[in-house]
């Protein structure tokens, strides 16, 4: 009998077959869990549920959280979008998706956020950590606080980035009110979400989920995610009419597939959602701040760096400060600070030229300077509110708190002083009165009639912008 030998280059191919089969078969047995979850936006109503309440891996679904605790850092005055942020070799050495930033480089935190945003950069998102926290770890513990008070019981943080660490887990459930925080709690940036491109300062980025803004009619974000433990996941919004829906999957098998579940769970939300429904927003998650220890009392650590030179458009900082010279006569002061207050509302109004907002921008009550700060132009939908406090003057309504931003040697400067700081501070000084107090030091530039909170709140805001602020007590 003649036994037929198998060459080399036979056995090559059978080793090859067998190391296919292998492959092909454990990436089956080890696919990400698969989990999703619809709610009707506008009430928070449940629409469908499948695995909602496992916790897995969330990746870059995590860059809204770190998105959102910078918002609110932002408006509590502990860092502006002007900050010029100092990149860490920590930072830099993250793996991508990222910016590409360098160790020692310095960058405004406006273009660190869109690039988390629209990107999805982890050294960017490292860096907004870093910037508000001092650390990566005391943000996340940060982050945890932040996630606790808006209710996602299933969510542990351990990074600002999503990339893979031990503990790192949420679920669609957690994930989804969340995407439902950012969009009611700071609707002056939920813009960036839906931007196909931005202007991240070192270069233009493009959105990581371009693909669904472009092909489902109504969507406006919000977030995708992906590592080879979590799969494909994303957190969507879209809105139609009076309806709004959110879809979020968690282990899809790839872009293509998971667009196409999302698509179909838009699609469910919006044939099970009522066309009318009450508007019941979130309630706002308690402010976590950043603390010596986690549980303690919310000490706000202030961070270096702010800048008095603002990337906003020139008119709005300029336009009050090219009022004519002071003149000698009183009647020459009044009639240019009345002329400085028209080139300020003028200017106000070349500035807030509206931006083509996608179509299903959520217009909750506007907050105009932060949205103005985040990018320009800004969102049509907040002009009115904006434009109208340049000549407003309200009574105490029993408010009886102030600030004071300095003393000048004339009431012109006084005057002026006061309405550059009202137009750069919209959000904490509406409302307000400017009054200006005589005695025989000088002139104080004041803004009365205010709640001890909020006085205190303004200040805090213009400290962070190297602005002169004291507050002023009941008399």
């Amino acid at each position: 009998m003649q036994v037929q030998r198998i060459g080399p280059a036979r056995w090559g191919l059978f080793i090859l077959l067998a190391i296919w089969v292998f492959v092909a078969g454990s990436g089956g047995i080890s696919a990400a869990p698969y989990a999703d979850y619809v709610i009707d936006a506008r009430t928070g109503e449940v629409l469908h549920s499948q695995n909602a309440d496992t916790r897995l891996h969330p990746a870059s679904l995590t860059k809204m959280m770190t998105l959102y605790v910078a918002f609110e850092a932002i408006r509590n005055g502990e860092i502006t979008l002007d900050t010029k942020v100092r990149i860490s070799g920590h930072a830099a050495s993250e793996p991508p998706s990222k910016l590409g930033l360098r160790s020692g480089q310095t960058i405004a935190l406006r273009y660190l956020l869109r690039a988390a945003a629209v990107k999805s950069a982890n050294d960017a998102a490292t860096a907004i950590g870093e910037a508000i926290s001092g650390s990566e770890a005391a943000f996340a513990r940060r982050m945890n606080r932040t996630a606790k008070s808006m209710g996602m019981t299933r969510t542990t943080f351990k990074n600002a980035h999503g990339l893979t660490e031990n503990g790192h887990l949420s679920t669609a459930r957690d994930m989804t009110i969340l995407g439902r925080h950012v969009i009611y709690d700071y609707p002056q940036y939920y813009n960036l979400f839906s931007r196909k491109t931005a202007d991240a300062g070192v270069r233009q980025v493009s959105h990581t989920n371009r693909r669904l803004l472009e092909a489902y009619r109504g969507a406006d974000g919000i977030k995708t995610g992906y590592t080879r433990a979590a799969g494909f996941n994303l957190v969507a919004s879209a809105e139609r009419g009076n309806e709004r829906v959110i879809a979020t999957v968690f282990g899809g098998k790839s872009t293509a597939s998971r667009n196409a579940r999302v698509a179909e769970l838009l699609d469910l939300g919006f044939r099970k959602s009522p066309s009318r429904a009450p508007l019941r927003k979130p309630e706002r998650p308690e402010y976590a701040g950043n603390t010596a220890e986690p549980g303690t009392a919310g000490k706000t650590i202030r961070v270096a760096g702010s800048v008095q030179k603002s990337l906003r458009p020139k008119a709005r900082e300029t336009a009050p400060v090219q009022i004519a010279s002071v003149a000698t006569t009183a009647q020459q002061d009044e009639a240019k600070l009345q002329a400085g207050i028209a080139a300020a509302m003028a200017a106000a109004a070349d500035t807030i030229a509206p931006e083509t907002a996608a179509p299903g921008t959520p217009r909750p009550e506007p907050r105009p300077t932060e949205l103005a700060l985040a990018e320009t132009p800004v969102d049509s939908a907040l002009q009115p509110a904006e434009q109208e406090i340049v000549t407003r003057v309200s009574t105490s309504g029993g408010q009886h708190w102030g600030i004071n931003v300095g003393r000048y040697g004339s009431r012109y400067q006084a005057e002026k002083v006061l309405l550059r700081t009202a137009l750069a501070e919209m959000a904490t000084l509406e409302g307000s009165l400017r009054k200006v107090a005589q005695s025989s030091q000088g002139f104080d530039a004041n803004f009365v009639g205010m709640t001890r909170e909020t006085a205190d709140l303004a200040c805090r805001r213009l400290k962070a912008r190297n602005v002169t602020c004291l507050m002023i007590g009941p008399s």
